[in-house]
């Protein structure tokens, strides 16, 4: 066993992309003894059973997290309500549960709602930023989080045990961990994850509706549409749950957004080069800054 965490049960609910990478991960890396996996379609887990990304599968959540040590919960934002009221009946007064959704305050409205001062204290908030437009148990792999960040968000009530053990489990997998206030989290995700994910949406569906049956606007798409839109492959249901989750936070960022196209609009009727030529700069470095620091292993 890895010599930094060391989890003797673990129980998955949601075995996809990332509940099926978690157990890969922690799995090759020594970090696991027996992993359960959660869910309501009993041929899906099934075939994570066949593929080894679980020992055994069940559709009960109150018998699969009977006598796990951590539980993950790594379901689409809507089921979190129905999950974490199961979880009150079901999950040990002992258990450290965690998830890996992309919204916090939602995670941890949703715990506070149904869990018992206990339970609650036991709850490690954490989003493990990683993914792919691919989903399901079959695409799933063990360095999905390598040297990516997941970003724990404990409350002034969550156990420290808890937070170091969630956080150890999290390294494990090759990710490297950071920890902030849930809100401050949320806001930065909807610039940078959840803003872009609607904006594929929408550029997709703006050419799709220009066509009609004497012309597909897509014939003649390359790889700079498909670089742009690649992320519009992803979960419709996944990204609407995530979305109304963090509407606050996304709304704003749409307005920001907004703000932008209609300076490059006005910039475009003005017939003003300079200024589209400034935006497009500042872009330009922005990006290349950015890309300099993540390549450099800073963020």
């Amino acid at each position: 066993m890895n010599g930094q965490v060391r989890i003797e049960r673990l129980a998955v609910i949601g075995v996809g992309l990332i509940g099926g990478s978690l157990a890969r991960a922690l799995k090759q890396a020594g970090s696991v003894a027996h992993v359960t996996g959660i869910g309501r379609d009993a041929a899906h887990l099934e075939r994570a059973r066949e593929l080894g990304v679980v020992d055994e599968a069940t559709t009960s959540l109150a018998e699969g997290v009977a006598h796990a040590d951590v539980v993950a919960v790594c379901v689409p934002m809507g089921a979190y309500d129905a999950v974490f009221r199961a979880l009150a009946e079901a999950a040990s007064e002992t258990a450290v549960i965690t998830d890996a959704g992309s919204t916090k305050r939602h995670a941890l409205v949703a715990a506070r709602r149904h869990l018992d001062a206990g339970r609650l204290a036991r709850f490690v908030p954490a989003h493990p930023i990683a993914g792919g437009e691919r989903s399901g148990v079959e695409a799933s792999r063990a360095d999905l989080f390598a040297g990516h960040w997941c970003v724990l968000t404990p409350t002034g009530q969550t156990a420290e045990d808890a937070t170091a053990l969630v956080e150890a489990m999290w390294r494990a997998t090759g990710a490297r961990v950071t920890t902030m206030d849930a809100g401050d989290h949320d806001a930065f995700l909807a610039a940078v994850s959840h803003l872009p994910h609607l904006a594929a949406y929408a550029l997709v569906n703006a050419v799709r509706k220009q066509g009609d049956e004497a012309h597909d606007p897509f014939r003649f798409a390359a790889g700079g549409f498909r670089d742009f839109t690649r992320i519009a492959s992803s979960s419709p249901v996944m990204w609407r749950d995530i979305a109304l989750a963090n509407r606050d936070a996304l709304l704003a960022q749409l307005a920001a957004y907004r703000d932008e196209l209609e300076s490059l609009k006005a910039a475009l009727e003005a017939g003003d080069g300079e200024a589209l030529l400034a935006a497009f700069s500042a872009a330009k470095k922005a990006r290349d800054d950015w890309l300099a620091r993540k390549d450099g292993g800073h963020g």
